[in-house]
C-alpha cells in the first residue's frame, strides 16, 4: 500500500469515528498511536511519544489556563455586565444602538477571553434578553450575538490562535497581532451593517425612551468608569507585553491577578465565584491540553508518512492548480467541516496537512493562519449544522426558535466572507502590525 493511500486511510478512519460522537482528542490520538503500531511495530511508538514530549516543553502553553482563567473571572463576578450597562446608556438612544453596544461588548469579551463560548454565554444571557424587552427585531439581534461572539477566537489574546501558534510552530506574539486589524475590521463591517439595517427599517432597532436617555452626565460616567475596568486589565496586560516589560507567560498571568483582584475590590470574589470560574477553567484549558497532545501525535506520524509532500504534488504537478487555487480549496474544506466540528477539532484534524502545504506553497503562515480563523467563523455559522447554531440555540430565550436562528445569520455569514475576501487581497490588514512591530 502507498503512503499516498495509508495517509488517505488515517484521514477517512478519524472522520469514520468522528461521525459515531467520540471525542476528538480521542480518535485522534487513537488513529495515530494504531498508524504507527501499523506501520513501523513496535518502534513506531517513539515517534507519537516524542512529538507528545514537545507539549511539556512549550512553556508557552501555560498561557492556555491564565487567559481562560481571566475571561471566567471577569465574567462570573458580573464585571463584564458592568460594561453592558455603560454601552446601554452610552449607545442606547441611536436607532440600533444597543445592537452597535452588543457588537462593542464582544470586543472587550474577546480581549477578556479568548474564546467564542464565552462571549456566546454572555451575549445571550445578558444582551438578547435586554433588546428583546426594548422591542428590537428578534432575528437581527440573534444574529448580532453571534456573530458578535465569533470575533473571539481572532481578538487577542484569541486561544485560538496560541493553539494554531503551537501546532504550526509559528510566534504566538506575531499571530495575536496579525488578527488585531482583521478582527476590528469584522466588527466595524457588523456596526456597519446595523447602521444601514436601521436606517432603512427603524423598527428593527428602536432607540432608547426619552425618559431614559436623560440620565445626569455624572451618572453616566460614573457608568462609564465601572465598565472601564475591563479594559483598564485588558491594556495593562497586552501593553506590558507590547512594550518588552513582560514575556507572553508573564502578561497572561498579570492579567489574570488583574482580573482577581478588580473582583476582590468590587466586593464580588466569593466562594462561589471562585469555584465555578476555577471549575470551569480547569475544564477547558484540560480539553486544549488533550487536544494538543493528540494532534502532535497524529502530525508526528503524518509527517512521517510524506503525505504533505504527496499532497503537495497532486495539487501542484498533477492537477497543475495555482498556489491560490490550492488555498481556495483549503478554505472550502474548512466551511464544509465546520458544518459538523469546531474550530479546534478543525485546526488539530487539518495542521499538519495544510500548514506545511501553505508555507511550501510560498503563503506567509502568520497571515495564513488568520485566513484560517475568519474561514472558521464563518464555517460553524453556516447552516444547517454549524457549530454555534446550536449553541445558540440552547442558550436563547424560548421565544427564539432554529428558524429564527438560521435567518439572522445569513447577512453576517456575507460580511465575514467579504471581510475573509479583502484580507486575502490584502495581506498587509493582517501582516503590518507584526511587521511593524517584530521588524521583517
Amino acid at each position: 500500500m502507498s503512503y499516498e493511500l495509508v495517509g488517505l486511510l488515517m484521514f477517512a478512519s478519524m472522520l469514520l469515528m468522528l461521525l459515531t460522537g467520540q471525542r476528538v482528542f480521542g480518535v485522534i490520538g487513537f488513529i495515530a498511536a494504531v498508524f504507527a503500531l501499523a506501520l513501523w511495530g513496535v518502534g513506531g511508538v517513539e515517534l507519537p511519544f516524542s512529538a507528545a514530549f514537545k507539549l511539556f516543553n512549550w512553556y508557552a502553553l501555560l498561557t492556555l489556563p491564565l487567559f481562560i482563567y481571566m475571561g471566567y473571572m471577569l465574567s462570573e463576578s458580573g464585571i463584564a455586565g458592568d460594561l453592558y450597562r455603560a454601552f446601554h446608556v452610552w449607545f442606547g438612544p441611536l436607532r440600533g444602538g444597543l445592537a452597535i453596544g452588543t457588537i462593542g461588548l464582544m470586543v472587550v469579551i474577546s480581549a477578556m477571553n479568548g474564546l467564542s463560548v464565552a462571549g456566546m454565554a454572555i451575549g445571550a444571557s445578558i444582551a438578547l434578553p435586554e433588546m428583546l424587552r426594548r422591542g428590537y427585531d428578534k432575528v437581527m439581534i440573534t444574529g448580532v450575538v453571534q456573530a458578535g461572539s465569533s470575533l473571539g477566537i481572532l481578538v487577542p489574546p484569541s486561544v485560538v490562535l496560541v493553539l494554531y501558534g503551537m501546532i504550526a510552530r509559528q510566534p504566538v506574539g506575531q499571530l495575536w497581532l496579525a488578527g488585531v486589524f482583521p478582527g476590528l475590521l469584522l466588527a466595524a463591517l457588523f456596526v456597519l451593517y446595523i447602521v444601514i439595517r436601521c436606517r432603512l427599517q427603524p423598527n428593527l432597532g428602536p432607540p432608547l425612551p426619552a425618559a431614559e436617555r436623560r440620565l445626569p452626565l455624572a451618572e453616566k460616567l460614573k457608568l462609564l468608569r465601572s465598565g472601564l475596568l475591563p479594559l483598564l486589565i485588558f491594556f495593562s496586560m497586552t501593553g506590558l507585553f507590547l512594550l518588552g516589560v513582560t514575556s507572553l507567560v508573564e502578561s497572561s498571568a498579570v492579567g489574570a491577578a488583574a482580573a482577581t483582584f478588580a473582583a476582590l475590590a468590587k466586593g464580588r470574589l466569593t466562594r462561589q465565584v471562585m469555584e465555578d470560574t476555577l471549575r470551569k477553567s480547569l475544564g477547558i484549558s484540560c480539553m486544549f491540553m488533550w487536544i494538543i497532545l493528540a494532534a502532535l501525535c497524529f502530525g508526528a506520524v503524518f509527517d512521517g508518512l510524506g503525505a504533505v509532500k504527496a499532497i503537495e504534488a497532486l495539487f501542484i504537478d498533477h492537477w497543475l492548480l495555482s498556489p491560490l487555487a490550492v488555498l481556495i480549496m483549503m478554505q472550502l474544506s474548512y466551511l464544509v467541516m465546520g458544518m459538523f466540528l469546531d474550530d479546534t477539532a478543525m485546526l488539530v484534524i487539518v495542521a499538519p496537512l495544510y500548514v506545511p502545504l501553505a508555507v511550501a506553497l510560498g503563503f506567509d503562515p502568520i497571515w495564513y493562519g488568520v485566513l484560517y480563523t475568519i474561514t472558521c467563523q464563518v464555517a460553524y455559522m453556516t447552516p444547517p449544522f454549524g457549530y454555534n447554531l446550536f449553541l445558540m440555540r440552547a442558550m436563547a430565550p424560548p421565544e427564539i426558535s432554529l428558524l429564527d436562528i438560521y435567518k439572522s445569520i445569513t447577512p453576517f455569514v456575507l460580511v465575514m466572507c467579504l471581510a475573509l475576501a479583502l484580507v486575502m487581497a490584502f495581506p498587509q490588514i493582517a501582516l503590518w502590525l507584526p511587521q511593524r512591530f517584530y521588524g521583517g
